[in-house]
């Protein structure tokens, strides 16, 4: 794994600093044109093609793209992206139950060495800062004893992590279920809402003229997206079948019933509720390789299981079957999508059913954790 992770970061760091044009920076080229845009007033939803995020991602992007020229902008990217990884890392191994050197060093190599980091590097993408916020904030936020200090710095990571709705929206069920308290949602929401209207004052659009542009832009972004690139999605199989007037019906409705699973599982323990979130929002919307690394919290999920079960308990012996699995997948050579169209069809195959096979095993889990904490409660009131 170390090994993995020098030869891509090596690879992709370089390319994120030193390659212009399609193969370095693609994507943070073209946020940074868009920040730009945006606060400069020009009408990015009808200029730029590419201007597909909600208003309130430039107002987040803006104190890393929008006050700096893009070669200043590129290397304070990837100096903040060094961080992220790092910060990721030990969040990992501390959430992990990992206690011994070599496990330790086993669960912080993860983010460093899977395929999608180094994909994501390459392009300039979010998810790599969005990660560690995202479990940063989460985590926070499922102290039962947070206070209203412990809840507003939950909430402003989390309204951080909306700097991509399409990984962190299925997330907010958590915010809204899980805590004592609405405090935190209640923080999500007002500060997603300021930083909404605080984008929309540097545009002359009206506000709903605004967002019904950005809706029309968002759809036809994740259409185009799905057919060119994004795959192991709802939109991406719709796109097969030829039906991308359901993309937004299913997306919803899938957002939906992940919404009812964590209210009814809201008492579940934290990593699986992380573990399922992650899971189907990789699969609701359209998304491409880069944004596989939100695999990372179902494998620490995994470890958790197999780390706390007993020697011989079947549930802690699947957890790290599947674990290796999901270990030997996410180190998958990316090279393999370049090769003939077989390679290409198998890598696109392995990785969604990987996904499934983790998410149905978290389904289970989550289930038997309720059945016994239900069957623990029955037991304490007869007692009494």
């Amino acid at each position: 794994m170390a090994l993995v992770a020098l030869y891509r970061l090596g690879n992709e760091l370089s390319r994120l600093l030193w390659e212009v044009g399609p193969v370095g920076a693609i994507d943070l080229r073209l946020r940074h044109i868009e920040v730009h845009g945006w606060f400069a007033g020009r009408p990015v939803y009808r200029e730029l093609v590419t201007a597909s995020y909600p208003p309130a991602t430039y107002v987040i992007l803006w104190p890393f793209l929008g006050w700096l020229a893009f070669t200043a902008a590129w290397w304070l990217w990837a100096a903040t992206t060094a961080i992220a990884l790092g910060w990721c890392a030990y969040l990992a191994v501390r959430e992990s139950s990992a206690d011994t050197v070599l496990e330790r060093g086993f669960i912080a190599l993860f983010p460093f060495s899977m395929y999608a980091t180094s994909a994501a590097i390459q392009n300039g993408q979010l998810v790599v800062h969005l990660l560690p916020l995202l479990i940063a904030g989460y985590t926070l936020l499922s102290r039962r004893e947070g206070g209203w200090r412990e809840d507003l710095f939950a909430g402003l990571l989390i309204v951080a992590t909306l700097v991509s709705p399409t990984i962190a929206a299925p997330f907010f069920w958590i915010a809204l279920f899980v805590p004592a308290t609405l405090r935190p949602a209640l923080v999500v929401v007002l500060g997603y809402v300021a930083l909404t209207l605080l984008a929309a004052s540097f545009q002359e659009t009206s506000f709903v003229s605004l967002l019904l542009n950005w809706r029309t832009f968002a759809l036809n972004g994740a259409i185009h997206g799905a057919r060119k690139g994004g795959y192991a999605n709802w939109h991406s199989w719709l796109v097969t079948f030829e039906a991308t007037s359901w993309n937004l019906p299913i997306s919803l409705l899938t957002l939906a019933a992940l919404g009812v699973w964590t209210y009814r599982h809201r008492c579940a323990d934290l990593w699986l509720l992380l573990g399922v979130t992650a899971i189907v929002a990789r699969m609701w919307t359209y998304h491409r390789i880069y944004d596989d690394l939100l695999m990372l919290l179902p494998m620490v999920t995994l470890f958790r299981l197999a780390k706390r079960s007993a020697p011989a308990e079947r549930s802690g012996v699947i957890a790290g079957v599947l674990l290796a699995i999901a270990w030997i997948a996410a180190l998958t050579p990316t090279r393999l999508l370049r090769f003939s169209a077989l390679w290409n069809w198998l890598f696109r195959a392995e990785q969604p059913f990987v996904w499934i096979a983790i998410l149905i095993f978290l389904l289970n889990q989550t289930r038997q954790e309720k059945k016994r904490r239900l069957t623990r409660e029955r037991n304490v009131s007869v007692s009494l």
